[in-house]
């Protein structure tokens, strides 16, 4: 019966055969990763929306020349003074000379104050994610390969590290310090406590790939454990890592955003999404278009780098995507 249905061609072909005669022999994880992002109608949406917010981050002085305004630029003649300062005309003062409506109170222009805020967003976030890949990877692989006290101290630092109240942290050292560079100490203080759980999957996928028979062959011909680590364990965890890298960028806009919300963020003049959607709680009831705008920008850019993250995990890393 089994060599029947076998035989037979018009037999209904199980999934996992049809999906693997789509997959050409020797395709690369990029080339996988390309073809199936074409599959999927959500993931190409979701990496226009990244790449149009990124490139509205690196143009954002252009754009906001382009506007006619700068961010920090007041206009008394788009609010009513009579009003509390309310912007005049419907829904926030949106007009041909204000594209997004302007700020009540200061008549700043929102979406000069959007694009910089995307671009201060953007820059802590990438920035901080660079310095958790780098510094989880190093760690990563660094205990997963060379093992036994190496493997024992950073894996006890990676637990103490997990362990500690970062949120409580961050606040009280954005606090207290006062004449610094905010986007820098952001940068910092957010990616010394997100670095462990980087290191933790790359440990494990690095205790997978030092038993290979290609590593041993290049342990027995004599490579050093540089050229091992770089030439053999760094492009097997390469998947993941970039996966990974693709799920955090979401975390570090939100911690960016909630910092800049609570007041221990970046500072005024500098605008921020989460410093402009604390700013405008206050007006909520009244002028509604000042805490949407932010907002849904917030939530676009957050949502979107989620979406083409879950995909790239699915697709570089299926098995740890797997529950």
């Amino acid at each position: 019966m089994t060599a029947a249905l076998a035989a037979d061609p018009g037999s209904p072909e199980p999934a996992d055969a049809a999906a693997a005669k789509e997959i050409p022999p020797g395709s690369s994880p990029w080339q996988l990763a390309r073809r199936e992002l074409r599959r999927r109608p959500a993931v190409r949406v979701s990496l226009c929306v990244v790449l149009l917010f990124v490139l509205m981050a690196a143009t954002a002085p252009w754009l906001g020349a382009l506007g006619g305004w700068s961010p920090d630029e007041f206009d008394k003649s788009a609010i009513d003074p009579y009003l509390g300062g309310q912007p005049l005309g419907s829904f926030g003062g949106i007009s041909s000379e204000h594209w997004l409506g302007v700020e009540p109170v200061t008549g700043r222009d929102l979406f000069a104050r959007v694009v910089h805020g995307a671009q201060v967003s953007l820059l802590i976030a990438f920035a901080a994610t660079a310095i958790v890949v780098v510094t989880g990877t190093a760690a990563g692989i660094a205990a997963g390969y060379f093992g036994g006290r190496t493997d024992t101290v950073l894996s006890r630092l990676m637990d103490l590290t997990m362990s500690f109240p970062s949120l409580i942290f961050m606040i009280a050292m954005l606090s207290v310090a006062k004449d610094v560079n905010r986007i820098v100490l952001m940068t910092v203080v957010i990616g010394v406590f997100g670095w462990p759980g980087v290191a933790r999957v790359v440990r494990g996928q690095a205790l997978s790939l030092k038993h290979r028979e290609y590593v041993d062959a290049a342990r027995v011909g004599g490579s050093s454990s540089w050229r091992i680590l770089t030439r053999d364990i760094l492009p097997g965890v390469s998947g993941p890592v970039i996966a990974y890298t693709t799920l955090l960028i979401p975390g570090m806009i939100s911690t960016e955003a909630a910092l800049s919300y609570l007041g221990v963020g970046v500072r005024p003049p500098t605008p921020s999404w989460g410093q402009m959607i604390a700013e405008s709680v206050a007006f909520y009831e009244t002028d509604p278009m000042y805490f949407v705008i932010p907002s849904l920008f917030l939530f676009l850019a957050v949502l979107a780098f989620t979406l083409l993250g879950d995909a790239l995990r699915d697709i570089l890393d299926p098995r740890g995507g797997r529950t």
